[in-house]
């Protein structure tokens, strides 16, 4: 298998990735074909998967400008995949001239080409990280040198959290994130349900079992869960609801029924 020039060396081109996947349903380039069977897979059980990405970044840049013009100008974005056009920095920064972003992940082509992207602009960065492993973000020196977690932030858990299982208490990890950050700041989530898939729960099923079948298992939640990584934050209105649903651009009613898959929300620290 031939590797593309932006393919770090060092990573196994003949695994899947989720954050590959990701890309190839958004229409990206920064893919192998391993990964594209994989979404291929899912969207055999589920054939409106990168609608329902494409709500999750619409609902995301929707978040951002919010956050902007609630006078957060912070972002640390954990789990953030390959940057494609319109991500958090290109939003936040199109918006106000002292936003600062932080991107986090653990996939190596999403760090590479984070930097790639990245180079030049002196307000963003990325991380190599886990969000597992949330003080090894916290105390890293990109977070210290380019945030002020004595101001407020919004932390971006953006399609994130359904990759970490119960086992690996996802709870703990976002409280102790939550914690972290000074009265005012936001958590920006969106999360996979079966809740709004327009098809019976036991077909969505075999999309879920394609993840679980390359190692990356998606945990399906319901709103109740969901809601639980919000706790000791009030939500701001509307609430947790359906992407499209969330402070929408346009009616919602226009959207693909699959837009409607999962929840998103914003919540404060009072």
């Amino acid at each position: 298998m031939e590797r593309p020039a932006w393919a770090p060396q060092g990573i196994d081109i003949s695994v899947p990735s989720v954050s590959r996947i990701y890309d190839y349903y958004l229409g990206g380039s920064h893919n192998f074909e391993v990964d594209r069977e994989a979404a291929r897979k899912a969207m055999e059980f589920l054939p409106g998967l990168p609608k329902i990405m494409q709500a999750n970044r619409a609902f995301m840049r929707r978040a951002v400008r919010y956050a902007v013009n609630e006078g957060v100008t912070q972002f640390l974005d954990i789990g953030s995949g390959i940057p494609t056009f319109g991500n958090v920095h290109e939003v936040a920064q199109s918006a106000s001239d002292e936003a600062r972003v932080v991107y986090v992940d653990h996939d190596q082509v999403a760090v590479a080409h984070g930097r790639a992207v990245l180079e030049g602009n002196t307000r963003a960065t990325v991380v190599s990280a886990d969000l597992r492993k949330p003080r090894q973000i916290l105390d890293s020196s990109e977070v210290s040198s380019m945030l002020d977690l004595r101001q407020p932030v919004a932390l971006l858990l953006v399609a994130v959290l359904h990759f970490i299982e119960d086992a690996d208490d996802p709870i703990a990890a976002v409280t102790e994130l939550r914690e972290a950050l000074a009265p005012g700041s936001l958590l920006i989530l969106t999360h996979a349900s079966y809740d709004g898939v327009p098809v019976p729960e036991e077909r969505a099923v075999g999309a879920v079992d394609v993840y679980r079948d390359i190692r990356n298992p998606l945990v399906m939640r319901s709103r109740e869960e969901i809601a639980r990584f919000f706790e000791g934050y009030e939500m701001v209105e509307p609430g947790l609801v359906s992407m499209p649903l969330w402070r929408p651009d346009a009616p919602a009613e226009q959207e693909d029924p699959y837009a409607f898959s999962g929840f998103a929300g914003v919540g404060r620290r009072a």
